[in-house]
């Protein structure tokens, strides 16, 4: 499925007592052909846009007053018409070029965690959540395996949510009730990996004994680290003891 960006090329301000004035050039595009994009220009006193130029409408079109009065005068310029006209070719193809074979193209591998939680409400006792997370581009695929068969019930998922920085994370909820010997697994599919990603679920032990099963041995282990460091300092410290008798 193509997606659609936008690109902001040009920025110009304008102000004068008080005043604010500014245009913005985007394009909008689907892909690297020229059918698929078009050229922008709008432009604004203070908020409001008051004439914009499209590439796919092929004039200006004012939105007040004044502006009508602007894209008026300006359709009526064929040089300057014929000018803007210009720019979905060598503004958008040109940059969106660029774009691709330096950023769009470009994937992040996601990584997966796979936990159980408390379901607050429903028909089931236990859910699922399958977290996604790192991943470029946005465009993922994230499905419930239970003992082999796809489940499209009791499944719920957010968007794709954007984490400010390229990347992207989704979160997959399954609500269900467990049986025994059965597999769980959350499978992904992105353009970044070569086959899905598939993760099982291992229901042997509660995530939160898993947790406190951790917490236990890495205390256990830090307890024997420190005994033996203080066994070592002894011997040490007895070796270099030098006896005196006693009168």
């Amino acid at each position: 499925m193509a997606s659609s960006f936008l690109l902001v090329l040009f920025i110009s301000l304008h102000t004068a007592d008080g005043f604010f004035y500014s245009w913005i050039s985007r394009c909008d595009f689907n892909s690297t052909e020229l059918k698929d994009m078009e050229f922008i220009r709008s432009f604004y006193f203070n908020q409001d846009e008051v004439v914009r130029f499209s590439s796919s409408v092929g004039k200006f079109v004012g939105y007040t007053e004044w502006g009508m009065k602007q894209a008026e005068y300006w359709n009526g310029d064929a040089s300057y018409l014929a000018g803007m006209k210009a720019q979905k070719e060598s503004y958008c193809q040109h940059n969106i070029g660029i774009w691709y074979s330096n950023a769009l193209t470009k994937s992040a591998e996601p990584y997966v965690r796979l936990r159980s939680v408390t379901p607050s409400g429903g028909s089931h006792p236990s859910m699922l959540v399958c977290s996604v997370y790192d991943f470029f581009p946005k465009l993922i695929r994230v499905r419930w395996l239970r003992d082999g068969q796809e489940v499209t019930s009791d499944v719920t998922s957010t968007d794709e949510l954007a984490d400010g920085d390229w990347y992207y994370q989704v979160h997959s909820h399954l609500e269900y009730t467990p049986r025994s010997g059965e597999k769980i697994s959350c499978v992904v599919e992105h353009a970044s990996l070569k086959e899905p990603l598939v993760t099982d679920w291992d229901p042997s032990m509660p995530e939160s004994d898993r947790n406190k099963f951790a917490i236990g041995a890495s205390g256990l282990i830090l307890g024997l680290v420190l005994s033996l460091a203080g066994f070592i300092y002894y011997k040490r410290k007895s070796r270099g003891r030098i006896l005196v008798p006693s009168s």
